[in-house]
C-alpha cells in the first residue's frame, strides 16, 4: 500500500454538512458562487439516462469551440475543474519534475502533482508546470493579459507548461483571459459551476494544444461528465453572453460590501471577483465558528497557510447585510 499520499485538502461550500450539525439554516458565504446567475431555460430530460454519454463530448466540444473561437480538439471537458487538473498533471509530470506553485492559492494544485511523483517549489526556474490562478483564489488578485503573455514566454522559453485557472475572471473581467491564446506550451482551465451557480452539476473544461488534449484524454476517466451536466452545458453556453449582467452586479455588491468591512476597521485584499480575502483580529477557526449562530458560513483560510484569515463571497444586498451584522456581533 502506497504511504507517502499528500493529505486530503480542505474546501469550503460545505453548507449541508454544517446545516445538518447546526440544525439551521445558514448562509454560504464559503463557496464563491456567482449570485446573480443567467436563468437558463433549461429542465432536465430523463429520458437522457437511458443511454451513456459520448464520452468524447464532441456536440458539446462543438458549442464550447463557437463560444470561444477554438477548434473542438483543443478542448477537454471533465467533472469540474479538479478532474481537468489531476488530468493535466498526470499527463504531463512524473517522478522528479518540478511544479512551480506560489502560495497562497487553489490546494489542488499541489495536491495532484504530488500524487504524480512531482516535487512543489515557489520557483519557476526549470519548472516543468508553471499554476497560476487569475484571479487567484483566495487573494482575489487579478493579473493582466499582458502578464500572462509574458509569464508565457518565459516559461516556453524554458520548456515547460504553463497552466492558468481562469474559474472565476467571468465574474471579474474576462479582457484579462488567454482563452482566445492557442499556444503548445498553455493550457488554460475554466468551470462552469462558478459562472453559472450550478455546483451540484460539477462541470469543468479546459483549452491546449491538440497534442496535450489528446494525452489528457487518455489519463482522464470515461464518462465523467453525465447527461444531465452535459445537456445544462451545452444550453449554459448558448447564454454566455448573460454574464455581462453578472459581472455588473457583482462590482455593484462588491463595492457596498468593501466600503462596510472597512468601516468595521476590517483590513482586506483588494478584490476583482466575487469574494475578499480579508485578515481578521482572532483565530480565523474561532471567528467562522462564532459566525455559525448567526447564520454565516465563511471560508476558514487556515488551509491557505493563512491563520488569520477568512474568505466571504460576494452575495445579495440582503445577504450581504447579514454578513455585516453577523461580524458587528462577533468582532471583538
Amino acid at each position: 500500500m502506497r504511504k507517502d499520499l499528500p493529505e486530503r485538502m480542505e474546501h469550503g461550500g460545505r453548507v449541508r454538512w454544517h446545516c445538518m450539525r447546526e440544525s439551521d439554516e445558514l448562509i454560504d458565504f464559503s463557496a464563491n458562487i456567482n449570485p446573480y446567475p443567467p436563468i437558463i431555460p433549461w429542465t432536465p430530460d430523463p429520458s437522457v439516462l437511458k443511454d451513456y454519454p459520448d464520452d468524447r463530448y464532441e456536440a458539446l466540444k462543438e458549442v464550447i469551440g463557437s463560444t470561444f473561437g477554438r477548434d473542438a480538439t483543443e478542448i477537454t471537458v471533465g467533472n469540474g475543474s479538479v478532474e481537468l487538473i489531476r488530468a493535466f498533471c498526470s499527463a504531463v509530470l512524473g517522478e522528479g519534475d518540478t511544479a512551480c506553485i506560489q502560495p497562497p492559492t487553489f490546494a489542488e494544485y499541489e495536491m495532484a502533482a504530488r500524487l504524480t511523483g512531482a516535487r512543489c517549489t515557489a520557483d519557476a526556474s526549470g519548472a516543468a508546470v508553471r499554476f497560476l490562478c487569475n484571479p487567484n483564489n483566495p487573494t482575489g488578485r487579478l493579473s493582466t493579459r499582458p502578464e500572462i503573455l509574458g509569464a508565457l514566454d518565459e516559461t516556453a522559453e524554458e520548456g515547460g507548461y504553463l497552466f492558468i485557472d481562469e474559474a472565476f475572471i467571468e465574474l471579474a473581467d474576462p479582457r484579462q483571459s488567454v482563452v482566445d491564446v492557442s499556444h503548445e506550451h498553455l493550457f488554460t482551465l475554466r468551470s462552469l459551476t462558478k459562472s453559472f451557480s450550478v455546483p451540484g452539476i460539477r462541470f469543468g473544461y479546459g483549452f491546449g494544444a491538440p497534442e496535450l488534449i489528446e494525452r489528457m484524454e487518455t489519463v482522464r476517466l470515461p464518462w465523467t461528465v453525465n447527461a444531465f451536466a452535459e445537456a445544462f452545458a451545452i444550453e449554459a453556453f448558448r447564454h454566455y453572453d448573460l454574464l455581462e449582467r453578472s459581472r455588473e452586479q457583482i462590482a455593484r455588491e462588491r463595492e457596498w460590501l468593501c466600503g462596510r468591512l472597512t468601516a468595521l476597521g476590517l483590513a482586506y485584499e483588494p478584490p476583482s471577483a466575487n469574494y475578499i480575502l480579508m485578515e481578521v483580529p482572532l483565530e480565523a477557526g474561532m471567528l467562522v465558528a462564532r459566525l455559525l449562530p448567526h447564520g454565516i458560513l465563511a471560508r476558514d483560510c487556515r488551509s491557505f497557510g493563512l491563520p488569520r484569515h477568512i474568505r466571504v463571497a460576494v452575495r445579495t444586498r440582503g445577504e450581504n447585510r447579514q454578513l455585516i451584522e453577523a461580524f458587528e456581533a462577533c468582532l471583538p
